[in-house]
């Protein structure tokens, strides 16, 4: 068994890790080049599905379906131990005029999910300040979102409590110590921090430490723009999507909308244009935003790979080097299940699902 782990990235992949990894090592050390959980984790909309499910491979339904059964406990566990409530919130989740709305019931009467196509009277009855126009609606129910800061910080109060776990942030790794044919740590700024094994889950810039071994992992960043509004808690109860647009309601009346989907490599300035787009799409779904102005507008990055199916697993010719990263524009779907499953993976316990869709072995350049 792994004596001390050191897992590279703290947003809400590595955190998980961390988390999960406490109970089963001597030791967990979680380094990240900013503030654990400021990048993407805090960035997304926290939604606990797939956008468009019926979409994804195999592969991602079967770690999105066991995280949204997960999400609820875990939000309860986490806020039960530290205060901090991750507002796991369960509105369901309306579709509107879906080109591939046959192949969404299809899908979900094959994965015996609950989503289902209803009149779409009885969506506007739902969500009464939904914008006129809308002809087809398909509902899906139980899908919560997660207040992803809260997630993040609930996590770090948690591991914060933790005796055998220890957040370095603002700790800029340079590459990894390879001694034997093994990975044994990491380089830093203060030196050489000693591994026995090196889980890499640094999201959009996992690609770029990964090339110092002379590996290509086919992760890039994508640039995601998000704004938000104030309204009465009870403006909108469910969240809606149309034309590749989201609203997603939080307990206390933000509504988030997002996202733009840009090639823009490490860029996260947020932009004049995407604003005014954003701000469009929030006025078509719901037109009582048309005089509100939003409280906030950021950019993140989220760690693009192909298809979104993540690497999950050992680094094949580099004992000691794991990957827990490449989830794309589903990180915080697929967190619990993806953690888990690393987490099976590496104490060798019967893992969760199926690993081998996963596994970096003939996916790596």
């Amino acid at each position: 068994m792994s004596k001390q782990v050191v897992i590279v990235g703290g947003g809400v992949i590595g955190l998980l890790t961390a988390f999960n990894l406490a109970a089963k090592v001597d030791r967990v050390v979680l380094c990240d080049q900013g503030e654990v959980g400021r990048e993407s984790s805090w960035a997304g909309g926290g939604i606990v599905s797939p956008l468009y499910p019926w979409r994804y491979s195999a592969a991602v339904t079967a770690l999105a379906h066991w995280s949204q059964d997960f999400y609820p406990q875990l939000g309860e566990r986490l806020f039960a131990s530290t205060g901090v409530d991750p507002e796991v919130h369960t509105t369901g989740l309306y579709w509107l005029d879906l080109d591939d709305e046959a192949e969404a019931l299809a899908w979900a009467a094959r994965e015996q999910r609950p989503l289902s196509a209803v009149d779409i009277s009885a969506a506007y009855d739902a969500v009464p300040v939904l914008g006129a126009g809308f002809k087809r609606a398909i509902f899906m129910a139980g899908v919560a979102n997660v207040r992803n800061p809260r997630l993040v910080k609930s996590l770090k109060a948690a591991l914060l409590a933790l005796p055998n776990v220890t957040l370095r942030e603002h700790c800029q790794i340079s590459g990894f110590r390879q001694q034997g044919g093994r990975i044994t740590g990491v380089h830093t700024a203060d030196g050489v921090l000693e591994a026995d094994d090196v889980v890499l889950s640094a999201g959009a810039w996992s690609g770029d430490l990964l090339r110092t071994l002379g590996l290509e992992l086919p992760v890039e960043p994508v640039k995601g723009q998000m704004i938000l509004f104030k309204c009465a808690e009870d403006f909108l109860p469910s969240m809606v999507l149309a034309k590749g647009r989201y609203a997603i309601p939080r307990r206390d009346g933000h509504i988030l909308i997002g996202s733009t989907l840009e090639h823009a490599g490490y860029d996260k300035t947020p932009t004049e244009d995407a604003l005014a787009s954003l701000k469009a799409s929030a006025v078509e779904l719901l037109p009582g935003l048309a005089d509100a102005t939003p409280v906030a507008h950021w950019a993140g990055l989220r760690p693009g790979s192909p298809e979104g199916i993540p690497y999950i697993g050992p680094v094949p010719g580099h004992d000691g080097l794991w990957l827990n990263c490449g989830h794309y524009r589903n990180g915080l779907v697929l967190a619990p299940a993806s953690c888990q499953l690393f987490s099976d993976l590496l104490t060798g316990a019967e893992p969760i699902i199926d690993p081998a869709p996963y596994a970096p072995a003939g996916r790596l350049g």
